[in-house]
């Protein structure tokens, strides 16, 4: 990762914990800056199939998820654990600032 790369991603989590004083307070942040800010939904392709991502979402147990749907299957995915597709959809820097912080 270069500098530049790096302090633009440091800055992205600052600005989404700014107001945030513990680990639940901060994943919420998270939650609301990529819920607000991805733009939804899009077309991504989870093990061969394609799918559309319609919302961010936080579960209990699970963090922040992705709810992918096809036809009448849902499946809520871990947002660090989402593909994205190339171009990634508007807002998607916000998920790589929640990789970058998270240890």
């Amino acid at each position: 990762m270069t500098k530049t790369r790096k302090a633009e991603l440091d800055a992205l989590v600052e600005q989404a914990i700014v107001d945030a004083y513990d680990e639940y307070e901060q994943l919420t942040a998270f939650h609301f800056v990529i819920e607000d800010n991805l733009a939804v939904p899009f077309q991504t392709t989870v093990l061969g199939i394609e799918v559309a991502v319609t919302k961010v979402d936080l579960l209990p147990g699970s963090g922040i998820v992705a709810v992918c749907t096809r036809d009448e299957h849902r499946q809520a995915i871990g947002i660090l654990d989402l593909p994205l597709p190339t171009p990634p959809p508007a807002g998607a820097e916000w998920i790589e600032a929640y990789r970058h912080y998270t240890p």
